[in-house]
């Protein structure tokens, strides 16, 4: 199902939000809470793509599909596997006109300020800026670059491309200067909108198959993206997923191992109510015999238990089937199964997405049905994303 944006405020509504004044973030009465409406789980620099030299005297713009809507919007950028000090000379926030072009564009600040530095290892979040948004809006975040980043966090599978332009570009509404594209994203890793809702974000934490491996490219067709649509703004949805992302154990170019970036991805983002853990393909895809069923519950269990001491449901995602891929063998399929069997019966799990009965051949239940098949047997296509996303209950968020 191809994403586009809705827009769907009334009149009233609009009207509403244009007079009423911006408060302050740490205390916004009659705007209600943040929460979460788009996110990118940071990696390191590679050096496939622009995060690997990083950037001086350019401007970088992403497009972003917001899930959820609200009155007053801000941004993270991450600095989390930067080695220095990271100096953004600005940033701005627009709406989408197509490509790299903006209908609109308004400038951001950071304490006050236009330009900033990101800190070592860390995290900044924008200034409030009032920006009304609609759910699934398609909003274009750009940031500009004097002094040389030298290599910059990024996320490879930026699910829509990014533009980059030589010299200051930061208030173009035309797309002329932005002449190169990326496939990846670039320290952006949230949207947070304020508005009169509680606690209202849902996390996808997972692997390539969460992150959305194997969908068309830019046209929002991953299982999150799928149930962002669903939902229309019920809830923000989250993606944070990573491709080669292991449950147990870090992996190059698939970032730290579930267990230990979860407080990251997932408790630390605003307004979370509930989470839906996918992980272990590439565990058991790598396996040998030292791996048990057991391992595998023992890191799920520590994920439950992080979610419920932040007061966070925990939605547990079945690990979809993968015969016909390089990795199967009858030992790593035992594992699936029994993993499997824990998230659906053990009741630790505040609920489940059965993801794996709602993929497999009814013919064959160890292969992904055809029709929802990428074609390399373990990630799924459009169809499949789709199926995912329909096979997760609303009420259980």
């Amino acid at each position: 199902m191809k994403r586009t944006t809705k827009r769907r405020l009334s009149a009233l509504a609009a009207v509403a939000l244009v007079s009423a004044p911006v408060a302050p973030a740490s205390a916004a009465p009659g705007f209600g809470v943040w929460r979460g409406v788009w996110a990118s789980a940071p990696q390191a620099p590679d050096p496939g793509n622009w995060s690997g030299t990083g950037f001086a005297g350019q401007t970088v713009r992403q497009v972003v599909w917001v899930s959820a809507g609200g009155a007053v919007v801000r941004i993270h950028l991450s600095n989390t596997y930067g080695g220095a000090p990271l100096p953004v000379a600005g940033a701005t926030l627009g709406r989408s006109g197509g490509g790299a072009a903006a209908e609109s564009v308004r400038a951001l600040t950071f304490r006050g300020r236009a330009a900033t530095v990101i800190p070592a290892g860390g995290e900044l979040v924008s200034d409030p800026a009032f920006f009304p948004l609609a759910p699934l809006d398609k909003l274009v975040v750009t940031l500009s670059f004097t002094a040389p980043t030298g290599p910059v966090t990024q996320h490879p599978f930026g699910g829509a491309l990014a533009y980059r332009a030589q010299g200051n570009h930061l208030a173009d509404t035309s797309a002329e200067a932005f002449t190169e594209t990326s496939r990846a994203g670039y320290l952006l890793t949230g949207v947070d909108a304020l508005g009169p809702f509680t606690r209202a974000a849902v996390v996808a934490f997972g692997d390539s198959i969460t992150d959305g491996f194997a969908s068309t490219f830019g046209a929002g067709n991953g299982y999150p993206d799928e149930l962002a649509e669903r939902l229309h703004g019920r809830f923000g949805v989250l993606n944070e997923g990573i491709g080669s992302n292991f449950l147990l154990t870090d992996y190059p170019g698939g970032g730290e191992a579930g267990v230990k970036r979860f407080a990251r991805d997932v408790v630390a983002r605003p307004g979370v109510r509930s989470v839906i853990v996918l992980e272990g393909i590439n565990d058991i895809g790598a396996s040998d015999e030292s791996l048990t069923v057991r391992k595998l519950v023992d890191g799920q269990r520590a994920l439950i238990e992080m979610a419920r001491a932040n007061g966070i449901r925990a939605i547990g995602g079945t690990v979809i089937p993968f015969e016909g891929s390089p990795r199967y063998t009858a030992h790593r399929e035992a594992l699936r199964n029994g993993l499997n069997a824990w998230i659906r019966d053990s009741g630790a799990y505040d609920a489940v997405a059965d993801f794996d009965r709602a993929l497999a051949d009814p013919a064959n239940p160890h292969r992904i049905r055809p029709g929802y098949d990428s074609g390399d047997h373990i990630h799924p296509g459009d169809t499949g994303y789709h199926a995912m996303a329909e096979a997760v209950a609303p009420a259980t968020l």
